[in-house]
């Protein structure tokens, strides 16, 4: 009896325990449900703002091209019309001349003729002189009705045809944009944005990457071109970013709907160059380290460890110098003052040339040489750790992996110690090589 009340008891706890996992993956299903909701709710209200904006813009600028080519058209009325009354108003006056003399040539003439005697001879001989000198045979020309101008306005009634297709077909709604953020990886100081085309009738020519921060009002442009994947740098620790990207279509000006915006942080420590060393000048935000002409050399090292097995460390070369047989990148395990190169024990780096130093002894594979933006990247990960059965004398060993120009070296660095963080370290011999770490 009591074994079949604990398996009842068992199983009644085991139902339990479905039911709270039930209910719980019911209330994820229901908040993603709520999200899923709140997302076409946002997006629908984010449309409609564009919608409005941009068609009462179009509104605006049609209703100031039409009143700019009336404004036009009626200058244009108003050139005809005063340069065709012209010649119309001189021969008016010079009519209306003729006949003011007209009419005081008649008074003079019935004046001269009521009461003529001899004594009035004079005044008709005078009268008689006027009207030959006024030319009463000469009269102005009048232009006849079908040589004035007539003006009309000409309109086409096939340009509201054409402006009615393009505003009938002129935007589109789309429910789903073409391509979608897919990762965010987070690094020092910057985060890896990659994404990725979902719609499979879509042929994308460029993509268009914008960031913000989450108390920002704006986003900012930081990425347009054919690649899928970006690392956006200057990413301040501990702080959300959002993202989003879009697409523009072979042979096409414009850019699809945005992505859903993903949110991103990192909370990796940005790695940094040591500030204040001589015969190196750094960026504002210390990850970017410019070997000046100061005659001051040596190594230039990381300000902490900052490095850590598991994470890719990336160095660009930004521009490059003179080459010397010391110059080189890499890590150690710590700094040392005082020496002109990481080609020393207790350091993995690879030379301006392409040859690659473990503990200061040069390896037989080799890297291409460094050219102006070429990325050099350290990876590591523990493989043993302990005594080791080798004869190299070391207890703890590392998978190293070095890549540049779509070619790697892979080996193990052994030392004889634990080490969980590394330094980051550059030595140049000649101005103008300028690297970035990230």
């Amino acid at each position: 009896m009591e074994l079949e009340t604990e398996a009842l008891l068992q199983e009644a706890r085991e139902s339990i325990e479905a039911a709270r996992l039930y209910r719980r993956e019911l209330q994820q299903r229901l908040k993603g449900l709520h999200l899923a909701r709140q997302q076409i709710k946002d997006s629908a209200a984010l449309t409609r703002d564009v919608l409005e904006q941009h068609f009462n813009d179009l509104k605006g600028t049609l209703r100031k091209l039409l009143d700019e080519r009336l404004l036009s058209l009626l200058q244009e009325v108003d050139a005809i019309e005063e340069e065709s009354i012209k010649p119309l108003d001189e021969c008016q006056k010079l009519i209306e001349h003729g006949v003011g003399t007209a009419d005081e040539l008649l008074r003079d003439g019935e004046s001269a003729i009521h009461g003529v005697t001899g004594e009035n001879n004079n005044k008709l001989c005078n009268f008689t002189k006027k009207a030959l000198h006024i030319q009463l045979d000469s009269l102005p020309e009048v232009p006849s009705l079908v040589d004035v101008p007539c003006l009309s306005a000409q309109l086409d009634d096939s340009l509201l045809t054409v402006v009615r297709s393009q505003i009938v077909n002129h935007g589109t709604v789309a429910s789903r944009p073409p391509v979608q953020i897919e990762e965010l990886i987070e690094k020092p100081g910057g985060i890896v944005v990659r994404w990725c085309k979902v719609d499979e009738d879509f042929i994308p020519q460029h993509y268009r990457l914008q960031y913000r921060k989450s108390t920002a009002g704006h986003f900012e442009d930081v990425y347009v071109g054919s690649d899928t994947e970006f690392i956006v740098l200057h990413i301040d620790p501990n702080i959300d970013y959002q993202f989003r990207v879009c697409a523009r279509g072979d042979g096409r000006q414009e850019w699809s709907p945005w992505s859903v915006s993903q949110i991103g942080r990192s909370t990796l420590v940005p790695h940094e160059w040591t500030a204040g060393f001589e015969g190196y000048s750094l960026s504002s935000r210390r990850n970017i380290a410019l070997r000046n002409d100061s005659q001051a050399g040596g190594v230039l090292y990381s300000k902490a460890p900052t490095y850590y097995c598991g994470q890719t460390l990336t160095f660009r070369i930004e521009t490059v110098g003179q080459t010397d047989k010391k110059d080189s990148i890499g890590i150690c395990v710590e700094q040392r003052n005082g020496w002109d190169s990481l080609q020393r024990d207790k350091a993995v780096c690879v030379s301006t040339n392409g040859a690659v130093f473990v503990n200061g002894k040069e390896m037989t594979n080799q890297l291409p040489a460094f050219t102006s933006g070429s990325a050099v990247t350290f990876d590591m990960e523990a493989v043993t750790i302990g005594p080791s059965n080798n004869n190299e004398g070391g207890n703890f060993k590392l998978r190293v992996t070095i890549s540049s120009n779509n070619r790697e070296v892979v080996f193990d660095w052994v030392l004889d110690q634990c080490c969980g963080s590394f330094y980051f370290g550059c030595s140049f011999s000649c101005p103008g090589w300028k690297v970035l770490v990230f």
